[in-house]
């Protein structure tokens, strides 16, 4: 199995050809476990196989089907699962991708990634998300990596979700001049970027402490957003200045791109929509 070392000889950089990105997959839980993968009798949400295969088997694939990433590192599950997961192994065998230690939370482990890589831009996705397809990876690249902006966001308007998965339940962003849905795509496009990280580990330690969280983002902008007056340009002005970098967005057509697999009707959409076609 390659780990950090042997991927990152004295210069500290993954070798891989030119014009090329190397990705980062998320592949940890939160502190606590998680709840699907407890369901299915597997020690990590990213083992939890959809359609016969393992997500991370699947987001793993897709990107070396991809013709704009070339390996790069898969941050988790954690070691006691690693040394002992033979699949796991055999996944990485291969050398492209290595394995990292996940940090505490995904914003930590998504830093930590980006520190060790040392090597800008990078793809930023999640290892649960098992309907992500090579030509949507390499379109986001493509378009973001044209950006001027430090930190770019890939966003899915909701009108495809809705119009694809009526009847699925997806966290909405609803703003002045329209509604998007996530679509774990980032490309930290420079080395400013990761201060977007860092902004986002501040946020995530308060969580739990929703009045922390909108002191810190400001009420002004908080009502804003409550009452539909935010606008895109303005949510990411904000979120530039707070953070300290340029925050920009590139639009993801493709409905699918929204869905990631961390409950139990995430996994049975996703196994309908690998059914499906």
């Amino acid at each position: 199995m390659p780990d950090v070392t042997t991927l990152f000889p004295a210069a500290g950089h993954l070798a891989r050809p030119a014009a090329m990105l190397a990705a980062i997959v998320l592949a940890g839980d939160r502190p606590g476990g998680n709840a699907l993968a407890q369901a299915h009798g597997v020690p990590a949400s990213v083992l939890v196989p959809v359609a016969g295969r393992r997500c991370i088997d699947r987001v793993v694939t897709t990107l070396r089907a991809s013709a704009r990433v070339a390996g790069g590192l898969v941050v988790g599950p954690p070691a006691a699962v690693m040394a002992t997961d033979r699949a796991m192994q055999e996944l990485l065998a291969p050398g492209d991708f290595a394995w990292l230690e996940p940090a505490h939370g995904p914003s930590a482990s998504a830093l930590r990634a980006v520190t060790t890589l040392a090597r800008y831009p990078v793809l930023l996705t999640a290892g649960d998300h098992a309907l992500l397809e090579p030509a949507v990876v390499d379109r986001f690249c493509l378009q973001a990596g044209a950006s001027t902006c430090d930190f770019v966001v890939g966003l899915v308007p909701h009108s495809l979700v809705a119009a694809r998965f009526p009847a699925s339940k997806r966290t909405i962003l609803r703003l002045r001049d329209g509604a998007w849905c996530g679509s774990n795509l980032f490309l930290v496009r420079t080395p400013a970027g990761a201060r977007a990280l860092e902004f986002w580990q501040t946020l995530e330690v308060e969580r739990k402490r929703p009045w922390r969280m909108a002191r810190r983002l400001g009420v002004g902008f908080l009502a804003a957003y409550l009452t539909g007056t935010l606008s895109l340009d303005t949510a990411l002005a904000r979120l530039s200045a707070l953070s300290g970098c340029a925050i920009g967005v590139v639009e993801v057509a493709s409905a699918r791109t929204a869905v990631d697999v961390d409950s139990a009707a995430d996994l049975a959409l996703a196994e309908e929509v690998l059914r499906v076609g």
